[in-house]
C-alpha cells in the first residue's frame, strides 16, 4: 500500500475511534443500546431479529468483526446466539455510515440518526427492495424505544450516474446530488465496513480523481476492494443550488436552526462561483496537513466558520448574529447554566470561546438558555427572525441563477412538490391558520385567554381581539393583544393548533353585538379540540402533486349569530318543530345565522372561513362545492356543530343532508350537468353542477331557471376550449382544474403536443402545436414565477411557493385518456452537455 494512504488511512481510524467517543457520550443509556446494536442487525439475518423478513434478504458487512461485548448484548436483546457460522456468512453490504450532526458538536438530544447503507450496485433489484424492508424493520424497533433511526440505501455508484431518486420525507431526491456527497464527506462517521477513500487522495488531485485513483490500482499501490469509492469533486455543482436551497427550507419547518446554517451555506457557495470551495474539501485539506484538532475539523464548526466568513464578507451582520443564536442553540450546551455531563467540557470549552468572541453578555446567554420556557410572543418572534433569514436566502440565491442563466438540476415533479410544502407551511393567506412554532418551544399553553369583540364605527377594525391575560383592566393595559380577526373561529382555531389552549385554560369573553356568550364559546373550542387533531401525518408527495382537496371539515352553526336565541321555549314551539330551517313558519326566515368552516385540506394546511348574513347557507354551500374539482375525493371526515338556542337537532339534520346530497351531485363522475335548487329565507337559488364548477343564481320568477339553463348550452363545454385532438380533453382539463393555482396541461399526439393553462380564476388559454422541449418550457415558467413573485412582494411578506403544476394528457392503449403528473425527462448526453458548459 503507498505509504501516504496508509498513513492518512491510520489517521482517520483514531479519528473515528475519538468521534465514536464523543457520540457515545451524548447519549442515554436507550440511545447507546440502540447504537451499538443497529450494526450487528444488518450483519446478521435470523427470524429472532429485528428487520427479518427471509433467508434471500441481503445481510453481512464487508471487514466488519463485531466485537464480544456486542455478540453478547445481542443474545441478551433477542436470545441469539452469534456463534461462528459452519457455512461462510455472505457478506452483502459494503458498509454502514452516520451522517450528519452525529460526534459533532451540533450533536443534541433532539438529534436523530441517519445512515448510509451502501451495498454494490450490482445487487438486483428483488434483493434491494428485501433490504429495504429489512432497514425499515430496524427503524421500527429503534422507533419503539423512542430512538429515531433513519437509513438511506445507496449504490457504490450512485454519485457516478444521473440523479434519478425519489423523494420521500427525509430523502431528498433530486433536489441535490453532489452538495449531497459534500454534505456526506463532511459529515461522516464510518461505523462498520469498509473505509472510505476519498479521504485519502491529496488535495491537489481531486480534479483528476478518477484517473489518479485508477493510477494508483494499476499500480497495485490500492486494492479497490479494500475501499467504498463514492468519487470526487471534478467540478462544483452550480444547477445543485436552488433545488438544494428549496430542500433546506423545507427541512426548515420542523428544524429552524439547521436549517438557516446550511441554507446560508448553499449562498455562500453560490457567491464564491465560479471558484467555490466545499467545505468538504476544507475538511479535507485540514485532516490531511494538520494535527486532529476537534474544534477545527469539527463538521458544524466548519460550516459556521465557512457561513461567519460569507456574511461579514458581504457586511450583513443582522444575519450573523441569527446564525450564531441558531449555531448556540443547536448545541443544547446552555453555557448559562451547570453542565449536566462532564464528559462534554470540550464543548462547553468550545462555545465559551465563541460567545467571548462574539462579544455576547450573560443575560443574552441566558435569554438563549430558557428556550424551553418561550412563550408565543417570544416564539413568534424567533419564527420570524428565521423565516426572514431563509427568505433572504431563497431570494439570492434565485437571482444568482437568473443573473448566471444557471439551470436547476432538481426535477419538475420534486421541485412542485417541495414548492408546494413550503406553500402549505409558509403562505400566509386570509383565513389560513399559521403555525408559528416549528419546535422552537415545547410548550405554548396559556392560563388563560381572553376574547374581545369591537363593534362597527369604533376607532379599531371591527372584530375579535385576542389577549393572553384575564379580562380586567390591569391585565389589558400591560399586554399586548396577540391577534386581531374579523371572526372568533379563527382565533380560536389559531389558538388551539399552536397550543395555546389546553383543557385548563380559562377563557373570557366580552361580547359587544355577537351572539356568543361564555358558554358557548367553551362548548366551541371543546368541540374543536375534540374532533380537530393537532397533529396528523405529513401530506404525501402525490396528493402534492394534485390540487388541494378537503379532507376534514368541521362545520359550526349560529356560533356568532343564532336567529332563535331570543325565541321562549315553550311546549308549544318544542312541539312545532316542523318544517323547513331554512325558510321557517310565515316569515320564511332562515334559522341558521352564522356559519363557521376550519377545514384541513390535502396539502395540510388549516382554512378557516365564516359567513354571516342573510344567506350565509347559501355562500357556504358554494363555496364548499367550489373547493371540490369532479375528480376529487370526497372528504374523509365532516362534522357539524350547531349551537342553536332552539331547533338545534333540526337545523344540524337539515344542513347535513344538503350538504351531503350536494357533495354527491358534484362528485358524480357521470352527471355532466344538474341544477338543485333551494329555498333560503323568501329567496329562491339555484346551484348549476357542471364539471368545471358550480354556480349559483337567485331565481326572480320560475322561468329564470330555464333561461339560465339555456345559456349555459351555447357552447359543448363549459371551458369552451376548441380544436383540441382528443374529443375528450376539455372534459378531463375541466374536470381537473381547481381555484387558486395555475395549472399546465400537455396533450400530447404523435408529433406534438397543444399547451392549456389555466390561471387561478379557471380561465383557460390554448397554445397549438408547441414547439420546443417541455423540460425547458417547465424550467423557464417555474423561474419565471418564482423571480417575479420577489419582484413583486418585499421580504416583509411572504414569498409566494405556490408555482404553476404540470400535467401530461395521454391516449392509453384502450384509448381511453389518461392524465399524469408532468415528469421532467432529460436526455443523459443533455445533461453531460450542461455539466462541461458549467
Amino acid at each position: 500500500m503507498n505509504p501516504e494512504i496508509k498513513r492518512l488511512r491510520d489517521k482517520a481510524d483514531e479519528y473515528t475511534r475519538l468521534r465514536i467517543q464523543s457520540a457515545e457520550q451524548l447519549m442515554n443509556d436507550i440511545e447507546l443500546t440502540v447504537f451499538q446494536t443497529f450494526p450487528l442487525l444488518f450483519h446478521y439475518n435470523h427470524p429472532n431479529l429485528p428487520g427479518y423478513i427471509n433467508a434471500d434478504t441481503p445481510a453481512g458487512i464487508q471487514q466488519f468483526i463485531p466485537a464480544e461485548e456486542q455478540k453478547k448484548q445481542l443474545n441478551r436483546l433477542f436470545t441469539y446466539q452469534a456463534e461462528t457460522q459452519k457455512k461462510r456468512q455472505s457478506l452483502d453490504l459494503i458498509g454502514l455510515y452516520a451522517m450528519g450532526s452525529t460526534a459533532s458538536i451540533g450533536q443534541s438530544s433532539e438529534s436523530d440518526l441517519d445512515i448510509w447503507v451502501c451495498y454494490p450496485h450490482q445487487l438486483d433489484e428483488a434483493r434491494v427492495k428485501l433490504l429495504e424492508a429489512k432497514s425499515w424493520g430496524i427503524s421500527h424497533w429503534a422507533d419503539c424505544h423512542g430512538v429515531e433511526l433513519n437509513f438511506f440505501l445507496i449504490p457504490d455508484n450512485k454519485f457516478r450516474t444521473d440523479n434519478n431518486a425519489d423523494m420521500t420525507t427525509d430523502s431528498c431526491g433530486t433536489s441535490q446530488h453532489l452538495l449531497l456527497l459534500d454534505e456526506f464527506y463532511r459529515t461522516e462517521l464510518h461505523i462498520a465496513g469498509k473505509p472510505i477513500l476519498w479521504w485519502q487522495i491529496p488535495v491537489e488531485h481531486e480534479k483528476n480523481y478518477d484517473k489518479y485513483v485508477q493510477n494508483l490500482y494499476d499500480k497495485g499501490e490500492l486494492n479497490p476492494d479494500d475501499w467504498l469509492d463514492l468519487g470526487g469533486f471534478d467540478r462544483i455543482p452550480a444547477e445543485e443550488y436552488f433545488g438544494a436551497t428549496l430542500w433546506q427550507l423545507y427541512k426548515g419547518i420542523d428544524t429552524p436552526y439547521k436549517a438557516v446554517l446550511k441554507t446560508i451555506l448553499m449562498e455562500a457557495y453560490s457567491w464564491e462561483y465560479p471558484n467555490t470551495e466545499l467545505v468538504a474539501m476544507r475538511y479535507k485539506k485540514r485532516f490531511q496537513e494538520q494535527e486532529l484538532d476537534t474544534e477545527k475539523l469539527d463538521p458544524y464548526f466548519l460550516m459556521l466558520e465557512k457561513v461567519t466568513w460569507y456574511l461579514s464578507k458581504i457586511n450583513d451582520l443582522r444575519r450573523l448574529e441569527v446564525v450564531r443564536a441558531c449555531f448556540y442553540l443547536k448545541t443544547e450546551e446552555n453555557l448559562s447554566q451547570a453542565s449536566k455531563n462532564n464528559r462534554t467540557s470540550w464543548r462547553r470549552a468550545v462555545l465559551t470561546k465563541l460567545v467571548t468572541q462574539w462579544g455576547w453578555d450573560k443575560q443574552q446567554i441566558a435569554d438563549l438558555d430558557n428556550r424551553k420556557n418561550w412563550k408565543v410572543k417570544a416564539v413568534s418572534k424567533a419564527k420570524d427572525v428565521l423565516l426572514e433569514t431563509l427568505m433572504t436566502s431563497y431570494s439570492k440565491l434565485l437571482s444568482f441563477a437568473r443573473d448566471n442563466n444557471i439551470g436547476e438540476s432538481i426535477s419538475a415533479e420534486d421541485l412542485g412538490i417541495l414548492s408546494r410544502k413550503l406553500y402549505a407551511a409558509h403562505e400566509s393567506l386570509p383565513g389560513k391558520v399559521d403555525l408559528i412554532n416549528p419546535k422552537i418551544s415545547p410548550d405554548l399553553s396559556e392560563p388563560n385567554l381572553s376574547f374581545i369583540q369591537v363593534p362597527e364605527g369604533r376607532k379599531n377594525p371591527a372584530g375579535w381581539y385576542l389577549y393572553n391575560c384575564p379580562l380586567d383592566n390591569k391585565s389589558l393595559m400591560h399586554n399586548k393583544k396577540l391577534m386581531y380577526s374579523r371572526y372568533i373561529s379563527k382565533l380560536v382555531s389559531w389558538c388551539h393548533l399552536n397550543g395555546l389552549y389546553e383543557e385548563e385554560t380559562q377563557l373570557y369573553i366580552y361580547n359587544q353585538g355577537s351572539d356568543l356568550v361564555d358558554k358557548k364559546l367553551n362548548q366551541f373550542i371543546q368541540d374543536l379540540y375534540s374532533v380537530f387533531p393537532i397533529f396528523v401525518p405529513k401530506a404525501s408527495n402525490k396528493a402534492l402533486s394534485r390540487p388541494c382537496e378537503v379532507k376534514h371539515l368541521t362545520i359550526f352553526l349560529n356560533l356568532e349569530r343564532d336567529p332563535t336565541r331570543y325565541w321562549e321555549s315553550t311546549p308549544e314551539s318544542e312541539d312545532n318543530q316542523e318544517g323547513d330551517v331554512f325558510s321557517y313558519g310565515e316569515d320564511n326566515e332562515c334559522l341558521i345565522g352564522s356559519i363557521d368552516l376550519i377545514y384541513r385540506n390535502s396539502w395540510n394546511e388549516v382554512r378557516t372561513l365564516h359567513f354571516n348574513n342573510n344567506e350565509s347557507v347559501i355562500d357556504a354551500l358554494e363555496t364548499i362545492l367550489g373547493k371540490m374539482h369532479q375528480e376529487a375525493l370526497p372528504p374523509e371526515q365532516i362534522d357539524l356543530f350547531c349551537y342553536s338556542q332552539q331547533f338545534q337537532a333540526q337545523i344540524s339534520q337539515a344542513f347535513s343532508s344538503k350538504l351531503d346530497e350536494y357533495i354527491q351531485v358534484r362528485l358524480d363522475s357521470l352527471a355532466q350537468r344538474s341544477v338543485q335548487t333551494l329555498w333560503v329565507g323568501d329567496k329562491k337559488f339555484a346551484f348549476y353542477f357542471e364539471r368545471a364548477g358550480v354556480s349559483v343564481q337567485q331565481l326572480d320568477n320560475s322561468v329564470d331557471i330555464y333561461s339560465h339553463i339555456s345559456s349555459k348550452k351555447v357552447s359543448s363545454s363549459a371551458l369552451n376550449l376548441k380544436n383540441t385532438y382528443y374529443a375528450k380533453t376539455a372534459s378531463v382539463i375541466g374536470s381537473h382544474i381547481s381555484e387558486g393555482i395555475i395549472q399546465f396541461f400537455f396533450e400530447n399526439y404523435p408529433g406534438g403536443f397543444n399547451v392549456y393553462i389555466a390561471n387561478a380564476d379557471n380561465e383557460v388559454e390554448t397554445f397549438h402545436s408547441f414547439t420546443g422541449s417541455k423540460h425547458d418550457l417547465v424550467q423557464n415558467v417555474n423561474r419565471f414565477y418564482a423571480s417575479n413573485s420577489l419582484k413583486n412582494n418585499s421580504l416583509d411578506e411572504s414569498i409566494n411557493f405556490n408555482l404553476p403544476q404540470f400535467y401530461e394528457i395521454k391516449q392509453a392503449q384502450n384509448n381511453q385518456l389518461l392524465l399524469t403528473s408532468f415528469s421532467s425527462t432529460i436526455k443523459t448526453d443533455e445533461k453531460q452537455t450542461t455539466h462541461n458548459n458549467n
